[in-house]
């Protein structure tokens, strides 16, 4: 990129999942007199985006994408979108005076590579938290079902919900969270200019991580113990960012450990199997994972994990407008033409009949073979689980 780095506005990308405190941290950090955090952009994510518009667009999905592809085609789009997140944060940080932006969007994990390309000389910091403590947050902040993720058909039914065009359930984007995001991230610590801050040790050294964290993206360290806690003003009017954080007047660490009261056996049963003993372990929580243990969870190996991966990945994928199976989501002319060899002189108008007809018997047939790949993955899943279950069965003591 040709642009003089000196004079673009300083931004930092705060990744980590949601429900894993990363208003707080973003709380603390804003704390500093040259730093501010707004509650969550969400830019990168729309930037990403861009080009991809819902099937429903009157105008014609196939055709806002290809018209756009075609446009872009002929820039250099890199540039143009890091141009457009430059002047966006750049007048946002002078209206309010400071010097660094944070941005803290916890799905940033889905364009990671969108990121890198975009900003690469940007400090990147990481937060992570014990998967359990996540899924207990999840659970009595959002509602969200844990247990039904222990039933694969029903996973494979939040597909059939998305690609039959119904609201997106909140199991399927929350435990993507913890099934992709988290290993994604993990991968991603060892980036370069990264800082990693885990949960547990800054609630339990707040002024300690914040120092450290400050003086890692060049700014002087400053003691802000001092400094309360309460100023949430920008939060209370903004609808995103963790709402407990408007309750909050001091910091402790009773988070930590609450997970082992708030979640069931059954439902530490899920969080290691949609995460994984070896990841866990990875992260530096064993103990939590033996504890898990002692309380009556198994490990049932990889395979079961990577069996959810699969599933998550191919709803997820759909969700995005990627390939799922062998199918691409978006229609392109050359496959609106094989249905019918009149398409392409139709393929000019964006309400025209034809189009529309043959579009949505194209649509129709990639729902079905989506749906067919995601019940074949969760019956493989449910197979391994099945046969996990079984192979405990039979060892003395084994827990069912």
């Amino acid at each position: 990129m040709s642009s003089d780095l000196n004079h673009l506005p300083a931004v930092c990308f705060l990744l980590g999942l949601p429900r894993s405190g990363t208003t707080l941290l973003a709380h603390l950090l804003q704390r500093h007199p040259d730093i501010i955090a707004p509650p969550e952009p969400w830019l990168m994510l729309a930037l990403e985006a861009f080009g991809r518009v819902d099937h429903r667009h009157p105008c014609g999905t196939s055709l806002v994408q290809a018209a756009t592809s075609e446009f872009l085609g002929r820039i250099d789009r890199t540039s143009v979108t890091r141009a457009f997140a430059d002047t966006a944060y750049g007048q946002y940080l002078a209206a309010t005076g400071k010097r660094t932006l944070i941005d803290k969007t916890p799905r940033y994990w889905t364009v990671l590579d969108f990121l890198d390309s975009l900003y690469p000389e940007a400090p990147r910091i990481v937060l992570m938290r014990n998967p359990y403590a996540i899924a207990a947050s999840l659970k009595s902040t959002w509602s969200v079902p844990l247990l039904a993720a222990s039933s694969p058909s029903a996973i494979a039914s939040c597909l059939a919900d998305i690609v039959l065009s119904r609201p997106t359930p909140a199991i399927a984007s929350s435990l993507a969270d913890l099934v992709l995001g988290l290993p994604a991230l993990a991968a991603y610590r060892s980036r370069l200019q990264m800082q990693v801050v885990q949960y547990e040790v800054l609630v339990a050294h707040p002024d300690e991580e914040i120092r450290r964290v400050v003086a890692g993206l060049g700014l002087t360290p400053m003691d802000m113990s001092s400094a309360p806690l309460e100023q949430t003003d920008y939060l209370r009017s903004s609808t995103f960012g963790d709402r407990k954080i408007l309750e909050k007047k001091t910091i402790d660490d009773r988070s930590v450990r609450a997970w082992q009261t708030e979640l069931s056996v059954e439902e530490m049963q899920v969080v290691t199997d949609l995460v994984g003993a070896q990841l866990l372990i990875e992260l530096g929580y064993e103990q939590d994972l033996r504890f898990a243990e002692q309380a009556g969870v198994v490990d049932k190996g990889p395979e079961v994990t990577e069996g959810y991966r699969q599933l998550f990945r191919s709803c997820w994928d759909f969700l995005e407008g990627k390939t799922v199976g062998s199918f691409d989501i978006a229609a392109s002319d050359a496959e609106l033409n094989s249905i019918s060899p009149q398409a392409g002189q139709s393929s000019s108008l964006a309400f025209g009949p034809s189009i529309f007809l043959q579009a949505q018997r194209l649509a129709e047939s990639k729902k079905e073979e989506n749906l067919r790949v995601a019940n074949s993955i969760a019956a493989q899943l449910t197979e391994a689980l099945t046969a996990s279950k079984a192979a405990r069965d039979t060892l003395p003591g084994g827990h069912s």
